[in-house]
């Protein structure tokens, strides 16, 4: 049985989504250049600085300087779960902004047939729980590591202190949700009207944008994404290998002809 993702703000996709995370192109930097853009040593680079580039590359905190950037990540602090472990769960309280240092955090939910949802995954880089941590409404969703992860916290009320001394950050941010209403109101227009391959073909591309060739997602995850049962994912992917547009290994679908698979995604 299929199980369609359902929407939302909060949890809605940021690869390959209606912006890139990177708008500074800091991921198309040697690490030397971006941690000179921190003022840093290449090799006194802290966790703190780390932080501060992930943050650099969420259009949420984009436009600030270097210093403001490094205030901010000196208000977090790390947290370390094991794979299985619950970081959250539907229902609690939004009390912090969550940025992945390493490993990977599942967002999910329960299905109706008592298995689970997942709605998204969250990398090293991606920020998550925005949403949540500034309106501190309950979550809408779990958070469970899918392997052994680092994260940076950072605190509902340190952010919130924070947006109430730089007023431009939280013009930013509504323009960053009126950004994904917009993008959310697209992709429900595409899941009822385009066909699966047009569907697979965009997710595919926008992952390429952001990761390259070689797209690590098992065929239940890209089902999910796409609205659509794995064996029907699997039918259209052992299709397009036969036509040498991509090849499957476990885990991993590596992108050989992106031309004819960009013009699968314009319904060409």
């Amino acid at each position: 049985m299929a199980h369609f993702a359902r929407f939302s703000i909060e949890h809605v996709e940021t690869r390959g989504g209606p912006h890139r995370r990177d708008p500074g192109g800091l991921a198309d930097q040697e690490p030397e250049g971006v941690v000179r853009l921190f003022g840093l040593g290449v090799n006194a680079m802290s966790k703190q600085s780390e932080f501060a580039v992930i943050l650099k590359m969420n259009p949420l905190f984009s436009d600030l300087h270097a210093d403001d950037l490094q205030r901010v990540a000196g208000l977090c602090h790390t947290l370390q779960l094991d794979v299985g472990e619950v970081l959250f769960q539907k229902g609690d309280d939004g009390d912090a902004l969550y940025g992945v240092r390493r490993g990977q955090i599942r967002i999910e939910t329960g299905a109706s047939d008592g298995g689970r949802l997942t709605l998204n995954f969250q990398g090293p880089g991606d920020l998550f729980g925005e949403i949540a941590v500034l309106d501190g409404q309950p979550r809408t969703a779990d958070a469970v590591a899918g392997e052994p992860t680092e994260l940076f916290v950072l605190r509902r009320g340190d952010l919130l202190a924070f947006l109430e001394r730089e007023p431009r950050i939280a013009i930013r941010l509504i323009e960053l949700l009126c950004q994904r209403i917009r993008w959310i109101s697209e992709r429900m227009e595409e899941s009822v009207l385009q066909p699966l391959p047009v569907r697979m073909a965009r997710r595919l591309c926008a992952l390429a944008d952001d990761y390259g060739s070689e797209v690590h997602i098992s065929q239940e995850q890209l089902g999910v994404y796409v609205g659509a049962a794995r064996e029907s994912v699997n039918r259209q992917l052992q299709q397009w290998r036969k036509d040498g547009i991509l090849d499957l290994q476990r885990g991993r679908i590596l992108l050989k002809n992106m031309s004819r698979l960009t013009d699968v995604a314009r319904n060409a």
